[in-house]
């Protein structure tokens, strides 16, 4: 899929969302015959293979990634005399259209890409190797790394920083002189501080967006409430707490019946990251949701304005913060440990850390991010303190279960009927509910897409 930017109120459908530096489009290649040999004594010091080790490799992205990935894999081959790589790389489509026919036929790479809106199911099918005796102590913070282990075990090393928090305009509210939005805010406080600042903006600019079509911004909710995520056990469970349907919801209609949320016409009109189109870049809005590729894009729109703060807080936590992209290692792979060894080494080695760059996002590693870190532009230092402010309570990543695109389809068009004053929200709520038993029905019959 190319992947689904959360919609709405900027946040990214979750999974669907998500994170523009986390799956870039781009042209594929094939090395067949892999990294060159390093000449001798080319090694850095951290030792080879006792034999030769040729490590199928492949990944998503840009050609800037490419390039990049491919001038890392040769830096570990001088580092480690005796192996080298057969990469193939392609764009975001074209990889998930080859991998399902690589994983039925067990000849998936012995290292993949993977993202997190797939790794629970290619974790089901048996295709990745659990790399839990990987040690990433001081590498990866450990809230982010229990945050991406399934079932306790770590399928993927994190690659990147990604997380979900909300940017704001600092220039345009403290011209108005609004308050500017809290960090550590609860749902009460971020409602309440719409309303007070609707109070003090012309009549036809809003403090915040319409939410209402957004199933992930509802999730969110119900999540930080302690009611868990929509959809758990791989899709199995499905889980939209009534009464806090009801309650967000009634909210909403409230805040846009005091015209506190832009006209459903207009909210449905932004495009993120359009110059003309985009709810805060055009004026129109005060605040929006953004992760850590979306709000790079954000400050080049409007350059020294942004700022970013978390998404509220309900008492068990808010949003979201972890890598959504990551190395794994076949679970077919013939060259396991040495795999792992490279895995490793792709997020702890300076020498390819400074070589990869942010073809990946901000990196996982903060040694790796310091050396970085002096030649960045303001809109890669602000991606990593949304990073930083959206962790401090940040709830795992939930992605749609699987096969429930016709559920989210069908989120977005009944909560748009409400926004219109077509539907009522006890009426979507039964809608909802039949809707995920249908799919849940489907899924027990083997007709699920």
């Amino acid at each position: 899929m190319s992947r689904k930017r959360f919609k709405g109120w900027g946040f990214p459908a979750l999974a669907l969302l998500l994170v523009l530096a986390a799956c870039g489009g781009g042209g594929g290649g094939k090395e067949s015959e892999g990294s060159p040999a390093p000449a001798d004594g080319g090694s850095s010091g951290s030792g080879g293979a006792s034999s030769p080790v040729e490590l199928g490799i492949t990944w998503w992205g840009p050609d800037e990634r490419h390039q990049a990935t491919l001038a890392a894999l040769k830096i570990y081959s001088q580092q480690n005399p005796g192996v080298t790589f057969k990469p193939e790389y392609m764009a975001w489509d074209a990889f998930w259209q080859k991998l399902p026919t690589l994983a039925a036929s067990k000849t998936v790479p012995d290292v993949l890409q993977m993202d997190a809106a797939y790794i629970q199911d290619y974790v089901s099918r048996g295709v990745m190797e659990d790399l839990s005796d990987i040690d990433l102590s001081g590498v990866v913070p450990d809230n982010i790394l229990e945050n991406v282990k399934i079932g306790g075990k770590l399928y993927g090393i994190p690659l990147s920083h990604n997380a979900q928090g909300v940017a704001y305009n600092k220039a345009a509210l403290e011209a108005a002189g609004i308050p500017l939005p809290k960090q550590g805010w609860t749902w009460e406080e971020y409602f309440r501080w719409a309303r007070d600042a609707k109070a003090k903006l012309p009549e036809d600019q809003y403090p915040i967006g319409d939410a209402a079509n957004a199933w992930d911004w509802f999730q969110w909710y119900q999540a930080s409430m302690g009611k868990g995520p929509i959809m758990s056990d791989g899709g199995k469970t499905f889980n939209l707490d009534h009464d806090l349907f009801v309650k967000f919801h009634e909210e909403l209609s409230a805040l846009r019946k005091d015209k506190v949320l832009p006209p459903p016409d207009l909210s449905l009109s932004f495009l993120e990251n359009d110059p003309q189109a985009d709810p805060m870049a055009s004026g129109k809005v005060m605040t929006r949701g953004g992760t850590v590729g979306s709000v790079a894009a954000l400050e080049s729109l409007l350059p020294g304005k942004v700022d970013v703060v978390n998404v509220p807080n309900g008492p068990s936590g808010g949003g979201w913060a972890q890598s959504t992209i990551f190395l794994g290692v076949s679970s077919n792979s013939k060259h396991k440990e040495e795999a792992k060894k490279f895995v490793k080494w792709f997020i702890t080695d300076p020498e390819g850390g400074k070589t990869l760059g942010l073809t990946r996002g901000i990196p996982i590693n903060e040694a790796i991010y310091k050396e970085l870190e002096p030649n960045l532009a303001a809109k890669d230092k602000l991606s990593k303190r949304l990073a930083e402010v959206a962790s401090e309570k940040a709830m795992p990543f939930y992605p749609a279960g699987p096969g429930f695109t016709e559920w989210v389809d069908f989120y977005k068009t009944t909560m748009e009927a409400v926004m219109f004053g077509q539907k009522s929200i006890e009426d979507v709520r039964r809608d909802q509910q039949a809707g995920a038993g249908h799919r849940r029905q489907k899924q027990v019959n083997g007709s699920a897409g």
